[in-house]
C-alpha cells in the first residue's frame, strides 16, 4: 500500500529545503544527500533558498547548497551574483582578505583551505611569525577575535559542521581536555614529538569529525590549547 508521500526527488527538493533550513541536526545531516541527488531540480531553487540563511552565520545549510551546485552545476553557481566574492560575510579587524579560503572550501579542496588557514594564523600573529614561518603559543594572545571567528566560521559553514577550531575544542571538552584522546578520535596520528605522519591526513569530507584544520603539534599542545582557548573562539564552544 502506498504511503502518499513522495520519494526524496526532484519532486519535493522544496521540502527538503525546508527541512535543512529548519529541522534538527540529525535531520539537516539525512537530507543532505537526498538533497545532492535533486542536484537538477535545485538549480532553480537555489538563489530564493539561500535567503533562508545568514551571510553572516555559519550554517552548513547555505554552505551545503553552494558545494551541490559546485559539484553538479558550477554555472548555475556562477550566476548567483555574491559567490565569485564569497557568498559568507567574512569581516576581518586588520583588513584580511578571506576570499581565496571560502572559494577553496566551496570546492572542497581541503589541503588548499588548510594551508590558506596556517598563513592567516601567521598574519594574524605578527610579522615575525610570518618570516619564520609558524607561530608560537605565546603570540596567540594578540590575534583578532574577529579574524579567528570568521576562520571557524567559514570550516564549519562549508564543511556539514564537522570541521573547525570550535568542532575540535567541543570534541576535546567531551574528553575531558585529554589531547592524547583526542588525537585518534579526529584522526591524527602523532608520534612521540608530536608531528604528523607524511601522508596520514586525509583531506575530504569523509574524514573523521574535528579532522581539520592542521594545527602544527611539533612543540606539544600549547599552540593549539592557545587558539582554543582564545576568545575569538572560546566563546562559540
Amino acid at each position: 500500500m502506498l504511503s502518499g508521500r513522495p520519494p526524496s526527488t526532484q519532486l519535493d527538493v522544496d521540502q527538503l529545503l525546508d527541512r535543512l533550513a529548519t529541522g534538527s541536526a540529525r535531520q539537516k545531516r539525512s537530507t543532505a544527500a537526498a538533497l545532492e541527488k535533486a542536484a537538477d531540480a535545485l538549480k532553480s531553487k537555489a538563489p530564493q533558498a539561500l535567503k533562508e540563511y545568514s551571510r553572516d552565520g555559519d550554517d552548513w545549510g547555505a554552505g551545503w547548497i553552494l558545494q551541490i551546485l559546485q559539484r553538479h552545476h558550477p554555472e548555475t553557481l556562477a550566476a548567483i551574483p555574491e559567490v565569485s566574492s564569497g557568498w559568507f560575510n567574512t569581516p576581518s579587524a586588520c583588513g584580511l582578505n578571506f576570499g581565496a579560503l571560502q572559494q577553496a572550501l566551496l570546492r572542497e579542496d581541503f589541503e588548499e583551505a588548510d594551508r590558506l588557514t596556517s598563513c592567516v594564523l601567521r598574519e594574524l600573529a605578527g610579522d615575525q611569525a610570518v618570516q619564520r614561518g609558524y607561530v608560537y603559543f605565546s603570540e596567540v594572545p594578540r590575534m583578532q577575535a574577529l579574524d579567528l571567528t570568521t576562520l571557524d566560521r567559514l570550516w564549519i559553514a562549508y564543511s556539514q559542521g564537522r570541521f573547525g577550531f570550535t568542532v575540535q575544542s567541543r570534541l576535546l571538552n567531551a574528553l575531558d581536555g585529554r589531547y592524547d584522546r583526542l588525537w585518534p578520535r579526529i584522526g591524527w596520528k602523532i608520534d612521540g614529538n608530536w608531528t604528523r605522519y607524511p601522508g596520514a591526513f586525509q583531506w575530504s569530507m569523509e574524514a573523521p569529525e574535528g579532522h581539520m584544520p592542521l594545527v602544527n603539534q611539533l612543540r606539544g599542545v600549547r599552540l593549539m590549547d592557545a587558539l582554543l582557548q582564545h576568545p575569538g573562539l572560546a566563546y562559540r564552544h
